[in-house]
């Protein structure tokens, strides 16, 4: 431990930086990290390494909302806790550094519009976040909690899955912290490595009494944000930190809420479902097209949205259509979410099953950092899953 901190103070102290991809913050850390290697350019193995594994395919404007703008999803996420803040008299916002406008610069400018009373850092005690958060709820105030990623929710672990689920069901519906949302980036960014990169949502899916909610984009970002916000039951709120300034789209001004527990059927198709969430939906765009231009392969692809408690109607009716179901996400894949919705889906559709369902997910290893482009569920393994189906 002391020589890696001798390492991390020598590396501040030297004159060399880098700039990390898509955060404009700068890291001498990494600087040194990259002289490791002479002859290196470190710039251009950068860019390399970090080239994003999809392409963000914007949603259509929406129109039924009222005037919208053009916002990035950080931007969308902002625009939905500015106007809780506005409406909402109780909601309080905290976390690590929320204050300034965290890491992120999702709560940028609000302790300057709403005072220091209702947006506010905390320690760097992820157990203290949530558990001041259930408290509040509990008091009548609107709680909104940041963990600053996703991969450091575990401190918490007992405080959302012991408390915070259990707390109206102990209680006889005599008390409840309903009013709670925990908000946290996640996901594979590029360059996060074993603790900047995790997908945790399926630790969560197993807890009754939360719902898990996924957006893909700034539009469904600020709608489901909303709705998180507004339900009567603690809600965790995952945000694809990789698209936090990728993602742009024409974002409603005003709330709207999008329903929870309701997938999206994006693109209709006859031969395969594909399910995905988050970033991996913008991944399965592109394997579609790729079917339908390669193989003929009509491919309906659905948003899940809501991890738990997930749309299984919409998923089964679209696999008794189609006979074929793949499911992709970044998180391993044994015991991830993947396992359930294919379990539910073979006890529901057996009989209209024409392949064996397909699991294109992150291997069973922590999450790599050099190795990531071979760790993550790209677009040319999702494309050879469905052709081993449509060849079954």
């Amino acid at each position: 431990m002391a020589a890696a901190a001798r390492f991390f103070l020598r590396g501040a102290n030297s004159k060399l930086s880098f700039t990390g991809v898509g955060t404009g913050a700068h890291s001498s850390f990494g600087a040194a990290l990259l002289k490791v290697s002479p002859g290196c350019s470190s710039r251009t193995e950068t860019q390399r390494r970090h080239a994003a594994h999809f392409t963000f395919q914007p949603d259509p404007v929406p129109t039924q909302y009222g005037p919208t703008q053009k916002m990035n999803l950080f931007q969308s996420v902002t625009s939905a806790l500015d106007n809780t803040l506005a409406s909402d008299p109780t909601a309080v916002i905290f976390g690590e550094d929320v204050a300034f406008g965290g890491v992120f610069r999702c709560t940028v400018g609000l302790r300057d519009k709403y005072g220091k009373d209702r947006v506010f850092n905390t320690p760097l005690c992820e157990q203290g976040i949530v558990g001041f958060g259930i408290g509040a709820a509990v008091a009548g105030a609107t709680a909104i909690a940041e963990i600053q990623f996703a991969d450091y929710i575990f401190p918490a672990f007992d405080q959302i899955v012991n408390e915070a689920a259990k707390y109206r069901y102990r209680s006889g519906n005599l008390f409840d912290c309903g009013n709670l949302t925990i908000r946290a980036p996640w996901g594979c960014v590029g360059h996060g490595s074993l603790y900047h990169s995790q997908s945790p949502e399926a630790f969560f899916a197993h807890c009754p009494g939360i719902k898990v909610v996924i957006p893909r984009g700034p539009v469904q970002a600020k709608g489901l944000l909303l709705s998180c916000i507004a339900d009567k039951n603690p809600c965790i709120f995952f945000e694809p930190k990789i698209l936090y300034r990728a993602a742009v789209e024409q974002v409603p001004v005003e709330a709207y809420t999008i329903p929870l527990s309701q997938a999206e059927i994006l693109q209709e198709g006859s031969d395969v479902t594909l399910v995905a969430w988050g970033t991996q939906i913008h991944v399965m765009r592109e394997v579609a097209n790729m079917a339908q231009e390669k193989l003929g392969v009509s491919c309906e692809l659905i948003d899940l949205q809501t991890i738990l408690p997930w749309d299984v109607e919409t998923v089964c009716k679209s696999v008794v259509k189609t006979g074929r179901l793949l499911i992709s996400h970044e998180a391993p894949v044994t015991g991830g979410f993947a396992a359930e919705i294919s379990s539910t889906v073979q006890e529901e559709c057996f009989l209209n099953l024409e392949a064996p369902i397909s699991r294109v997910c992150g291997y069973d290893t922590p999450f790599p950092h050099i190795f990531e482009p071979f760790y993550i569920p790209d677009k040319w393994k999702c494309f050879d899953a469905i052709k081993r189906m449509i060849n079954y």
